[in-house]
């Protein structure tokens, strides 16, 4: 089976949809993933995400299944050096959560208190979604309400999570395709590959409509696990003459004012 994981285009955060340049980038991820035979679509109920869906299942006739636990990834904390505020929990400075050597373990990083304390983004219930209850507690807990609701949807397909591998209920090579956001992007991995999130969230930037690509490997016959083959990919940008819009990342030097900061 085939995971293709899409970040939204080159966002308009104020109104929730995409910028001009977001719907070129739309327009050109659509030719690319119109052309595929894909099982399911997969959609996070924000707007900007919604958009960039809209392209594609225009083109095929279809439609995608709206998910809840797909929206961003935008549980509150206290960060170190912004006490007067708060701020989304994978967006830290690198000298102050490297400091921590829990933040690299999968088993430690949600017990820190700035995770323990942190806020979720409201009610996880209604809009016609099936979703599990999320419970209180912290970064954590609602790192485990997105990851079982994506274990449950994968069984659905035929893969059931069995401790940190997958049993093979049903082999297939079926396309499934989701359209989200970077944080939740790298929640779906780093559970997929056994590792802590603040790895992914930290040390990789998937570019607006990037196309991460992930494969099932079967190498005993009903054990499965998941290998990210293509991370980040904007080939479709670069094929139609559009660069690769900086949403997500910060100034690659200092001193270069164009480019954020934090």
């Amino acid at each position: 089976m085939r995971l293709l994981i899409v970040r939204h285009g080159d966002p308009d955060y104020e109104h929730d949809t995409l910028t001009e340049k977001g719907w070129r980038e739309a327009e050109l991820l659509s030719e690319r993933l119109s052309k595929l035979n894909v099982k399911e679509f997969y959609v996070s109920p924000l707007g900007r995400a919604k958009d960039t869906a809209s392209l594609t299942l225009q083109k095929m006739n279809r439609e995608a299944n709206e998910c809840l636990w797909l929206r961003e990834f935008d549980t509150k904390i206290d960060r170190p050096d912004c006490p007067d505020r708060k701020s989304i929990a994978w967006d830290w400075l690198p000298e102050d959560w490297t400091r921590e050597e829990e933040f690299f373990r999968r088993d430690l990083w949600a017990t820190q208190q700035a995770m323990r304390g942190g806020l979720a983004p409201g009610a996880h219930e209604g809009n016609g979604v099936r979703v599990q209850k999320k419970p209180d507690g912290g970064v954590g807990a609602e790192y485990a309400w997105v990851v079982s609701n994506f274990d449950a949807l994968l069984a659905e397909h035929g893969y059931v999570r069995e401790g940190d591998i997958y049993r093979v209920a049903q082999a297939n090579r079926d396309t499934l395709v989701f359209f989200c956001h970077f944080g939740l992007e790298c929640v779906l991995l780093s559970h997929l590959m056994n590792v802590s999130p603040m790895i992914l969230w930290h040390h990789t930037c998937a570019a607006p409509t990037s196309v991460t690509t992930v494969y099932t490997e079967e190498r005993r016959p009903g054990v499965a696990s998941f290998r990210v083959c293509g991370f980040g990919d904007t080939s479709h940008l670069y094929a139609g003459g559009e660069s690769p819009a900086f949403s997500g990342r910060f100034c690659e030097t200092y001193a270069c004012d164009e480019e954020r900061h934090d």
